[in-house]
């Protein structure tokens, strides 16, 4: 087995999440302690319990998902699995994943990768408050047309997640416009998206500047296996490669189908998605139906 790690990006919080790891695994409910000691405030709390809305905030959710991420892998390493011949050797993010899987892989240590990803979530969410952002999906299309899109309307295209599926985002009566001439020119379907701002796109630029001077006092080692970053699609290796990817990836699109069939490329035979939900796992069987993934998201998902 040639295995790859999946770890999921904001908007797969869901409330609950971790509670049966925290139960259950020794090893989950230390990291659960750590983070609740690091952050300054209860993290299990609000993951396990709620309520939604506090947990949907950039802030909250993004070092919630990073805690859920690693909690699983230090769960899976507990009970013996992981090792050996079956040790992760690719590991991919999306969006704030990329801050999970570069810790996944030895880049930062634990408390150091969730005040990294705190500060990531706290400068976005600044940055969403002093604009007014807004996102869409345009399913059914390629590229080369949501890129004409764009241009036209002056917004960015954020996310790459698979084949027909793109996220557009910048101001928000911008995306409106763009949703309302996609659908007059026969795109398939455009619809906007529930979101508290226009991530990866030029409305982040505030945080991009800021998280850039944080990253300047953060150490960085090199990653004991493959990481692949979101801003290009390949692997990234050297320390200084991957804080410039960190920074430029919160305005940039995030590059997600690039960075499977590149995983794929690169030898992974098998995915498996450490977060809530299933969403990596669908987009993966929507870019290469044959690629073997599967979702690990509470403690009973452990023994499979």
């Amino acid at each position: 087995m040639s295995l790859a790690l999946l770890f999921a990006g904001q908007g797969a919080q869901k409330v609950g999440m971790g509670k049966s790891l925290y139960e259950n695994s020794a090893a989950a409910r230390a990291l659960y302690d750590e983070a609740n000691r690091v952050l300054g405030w209860e993290l299990t709390k609000v993951s396990f319990e709620g309520p939604e809305a506090e947990l949907t905030q950039t802030k909250v959710c993004q070092p919630a998902l990073f805690v859920h991420g690693l909690a699983l892998l230090a769960a899976l390493k507990e009970r013996g699995k992981l090792a050996g011949d079956d040790a992760p050797k690719f590991a991919l993010g999306l969006s704030l994943g990329e801050v999970t899987a570069l810790t996944a892989a030895g880049v930062f240590d634990f408390a150091t990768g969730l005040k990294v990803v705190a500060e990531r979530g706290r400068l976005m969410q600044l940055a969403c408050e002093q604009t007014t952002g807004g996102m869409a999906a345009i399913v059914g299309e390629e590229r080369a047309k949501v890129a004409e899109l764009c241009a036209e309307f002056g917004i960015e295209a954020a996310n790459f997640n698979c084949p027909g599926q793109i996220i557009i985002s910048g101001e928000k009566k911008k995306v409106e416009a763009a949703v309302v001439a996609a659908k007059e020119r026969g795109i398939k379907k455009a619809m906007p998206l529930n979101v508290a701002g226009a991530y990866h796109s030029r409305l982040m630029e505030p945080a991009r500047a800021a998280f850039a001077a944080y990253l300047e006092t953060v150490p960085f080692a090199a990653p004991k296996f493959t990481v692949f970053t979101n801003t290009t699609g390949q692997a990234v290796s050297s320390p200084d490669e991957i804080r410039a990817a960190l920074v430029k990836q919160v305005v940039s699109s995030v590059l997600w189908e690039d960075c499977m069939r590149s995983a794929s490329a690169a030898g992974a035979t098998t995915y498996w998605e450490l977060g809530p939900g299933g969403v990596l796992a669908g987009l993966a069987r929507r870019t290469n139906k044959d690629w073997p993934v599967k979702s690990v998201s509470e403690f009973s998902d452990l023994a499979a």
